[in-house]
């Protein structure tokens, strides 16, 4: 999708309506700013508002993600591509979020380590420090790991090592499976 056509078609779209971008913006319960950056194609309009602002610029969401208005005998084959647009981005947005999942589970274990030594360190000399900064520690991991597994759930699909299929399996389902890092092991009868 290109942002700056959408941005272009949501102001050509927004003065045939006659808003201006503070009263678009006061009717979709957001700042004139975020309509400004719209139109000059930085960032897209959020999708709890896409239908909101369609029926206020009298176009479809389609149209809104084509950035332009569609003739009925392409309808389907642009919203195909746009539904396949729109799910590529999701991919690469979940990607991100995985990396920096795993670079924060790391860097929190690294910290989570280095503070249960140090709480065994200081135990020597003052057994409650001691014992807190270990317990803080231990909690910390398995902060890190709770959240890690979310992100990993609510962001990856996994596959089925014998009939390929992808799937999202329960939460308990990706806590339970024997599993190295991001790589889980599913049974055939848990999808």
């Amino acid at each position: 999708m290109e942002q700056e056509k959408i941005g272009k078609f949501i102001a050509k779209c927004r003065k045939e309506q006659n808003f201006t971008q503070a009263n678009l913006a006061e009717k979709l319960g957001i700042t004139n700013q975020a309509v400004s950056k719209w139109e000059n194609g930085k960032s897209m309009p959020d999708a709890s508002l896409m239908l909101e602002l369609c029926q206020l610029l009298k176009i479809s969401v389609n149209e809104l993600l084509n950035g332009g208005k569609i003739i009925m005998k392409d309808y389907k084959k642009i919203a195909e591509q746009n539904l396949v647009e729109l799910e590529k981005q999701k991919e690469i947005a979940d990607k991100k979020l995985l990396t920096t999942a795993k670079v924060l589970a790391t860097m929190s274990c690294l910290s989570a380590i280095l503070l249960i030594l140090t709480g065994a360190l200081l135990a020597k000399t003052d057994q409650f420090l001691g014992a807190g900064i270990t317990v803080l520690g231990t909690v910390l991991i398995f902060a890190t790991a709770i959240y890690a597994v979310t992100v990993e759930h609510d962001a990856g699909y996994y596959e089925c090592p014998s009939c390929k299929m992808h799937y999202q399996p329960t939460m308990k389902a990706v806590l339970l499976a024997p599993h190295y890092g991001t790589t889980r092991k599913y049974s055939l009868n848990r999808h």
